[in-house]
């Protein structure tokens, strides 16, 4: 667990772990004073997930998805067998919901079931959790309905930007062109100091990708 001190002087607890065959990062965050939280991308290993919930003593409120590809769904409706909260993404990867269970027949997996949408949010919205605020960002280019959230020097990226890399445009919907596009004119105007929490692999900065990353440093 981590816990980051906010402008109101409120601690934001940030858990993060690796699940799946696909290495896929969930992120629980939380506000240490209210124990209200939310779970970024819960895709597999739900008893970890839930187990980290139980012992940061967290009230979850809502599930957010950056994107709907197998990885950071496939077990959404595994978790809300234990907490019944909505459902937040963006309109555009709604297709890629829908075909769920091709995903997983392609690597020959299974799920626990499709998820319904409650909340269907985009650029400019904000979302709420104890003293803790979201800015949702609409990040496309991996997919179309990729979004970030970002708060307090930190974001929340899904598979839009790795350290040293990006994400994969090769799959249905993605574009190279407009990743790039996104990572410039989305995340490197945030601050050099803001942390990145990918989708996969460990955190950086916007900073470190500004000045080093070989997929973007040198395209115009």
């Amino acid at each position: 667990m981590r816990e980051f001190r906010s402008r109101k002087g409120i601690e934001m607890i940030v858990e993060c772990l690796e699940v799946g065959v696909f290495a896929e990062n969930c992120y629980v965050v939380g506000c240490a004073e209210t124990r209200e939280a939310v779970v970024i991308d819960p895709g597999d290993e739900i008893p970890r997930i839930l187990s980290a919930i139980e012992e940061n003593r967290l009230e979850i409120k809502l599930i957010l998805l950056t994107h709907a590809h197998l990885d950071h769904v496939k077990e959404v409706v595994a978790f809300k067998r234990h907490w019944d909260v909505p459902v937040v993404m963006h309109r555009d990867d709604e297709f890629l919901l829908a075909n769920l269970e091709k995903q997983a027949a392609a690597f020959g997996l299974t799920t626990s079931g499709t998820p319904g949408v409650d909340r269907f949010v985009t650029e400019g919205e904000t979302i709420e959790f104890g003293n803790h605020q979201f800015s949702v960002l609409h990040t496309p280019g991996h997919s179309p309905g990729s979004i970030s959230f970002a708060a307090e020097g930190r974001i929340f990226a899904g598979d839009v930007l790795f350290a040293s890399s990006i994400g994969r445009t090769d799959l249905p919907g993605g574009d190279f062109e407009t990743l790039i596009k996104t990572i410039q004119d989305k995340l490197f105007v945030l601050g050099d100091a803001t942390t990145v929490y990918p989708g996969h692999g460990p955190p950086t900065t916007i900073g470190q990708e500004r000045t080093s990353n070989p997929f973007v440093r040198d395209v115009d």
